[in-house]
């Protein structure tokens, strides 16, 4: 009998682009790419925690490189991609937020928001997806959603609605790319420790609902990601396409 083998995790000679990956979970992913093999791109608008990041994944015996690049510029964008690429496996990490109650909705908020959760996410995949089908690379692009973009929160009319905008997106691109052999997924992770989610975690009342809503009991950490995001990069996902990964324990089984 010949017994069927397990699919890699490991991404040797591979390319791979990271936005966001100056902090919090777009490091974490960063270093899992890393870990796993693939020469790392690392993107963001700061250089300083960049250059650290960067330097730390090197150090530890990986391949990575810095660039800088404003998510909220498509045209930026698409040059970068364009000269760097082509790549095998995109990451975009890059998102803001601005949490107030839909009354209260500044629209110039509204506007920094979608233009980076939406708009840059948009940009992202076309450019990383453009590159793999010209190259001929059976890729792999994963965005960093939200289980935000699964159900509705308090104060969170327009983050819910970029990241709801992003899981359609993805479905639609899903379509059009699958016959490319490229593949475009989504991680959604529940609140977790990062300093963007310290806005909500280190006030006790928010982090108590937080806590409530968790089947699990706990807020995630950026290592409950890490291996989600090896998984969607490597041949061990090769049939996921189109689809959403929740990281929220237990969150939205309600």
């Amino acid at each position: 009998m010949t017994l069927p083998k397990t699919p890699s995790l490991r991404l040797d000679s591979k390319r791979a682009f990271v936005a966001g990956a100056s902090r919090g979970i777009g490091l974490g992913c960063a270093v899992a790419l890393a870990e796993q093999g693939a020469h790392v791109v690392c993107a963001a608008r700061g250089r300083e925690d960049l250059d650290k990041a960067v330097a730390a994944i090197n150090a530890a015996g990986h391949s990575a490189e810095a660039v800088t690049l404003d998510v909220a510029d498509p045209a930026a964008i698409k040059a970068l991609l364009t000269e760097t690429g082509p790549y095998h496996v995109l990451v975009n990490s890059a998102g803001i937020a601005r949490h107030t109650p839909a009354l209260e909705t500044d629209m110039a908020d509204y506007d920094a928001v979608m233009a980076i959760n939406v708009r840059g996410a948009y940009a992202l995949s076309v450019e990383a997806a453009r590159g793999m089908i010209d190259a001929g690379i059976a890729g792999s692009i994963i965005h960093i959603s939200s289980q935000m973009g699964h159900v509705g929160g308090q104060e969170r009319a327009v983050y819910c609605a970029s990241k709801h905008a992003v899981e359609g997106m993805v479905k639609a691109m899903a379509i059009e790319w699958g016959p490319h052999k490229v593949r475009i997924n989504t991680v959604c992770p529940t609140f977790i420790r990062t300093p963007l989610g310290a806005m909500t975690l280190d006030d006790p009342e928010k982090r108590a609902w937080v806590e409530s809503k968790i089947k699990l009991g706990r807020v995630g950490e950026i290592e409950d990601v890490m291996g989600a995001v090896a998984y969607l990069a490597s041949d061990a996902s090769a049939m996921v396409t189109g689809t959403s990964l929740l990281i929220d324990g237990g969150w939205t089984a309600d």
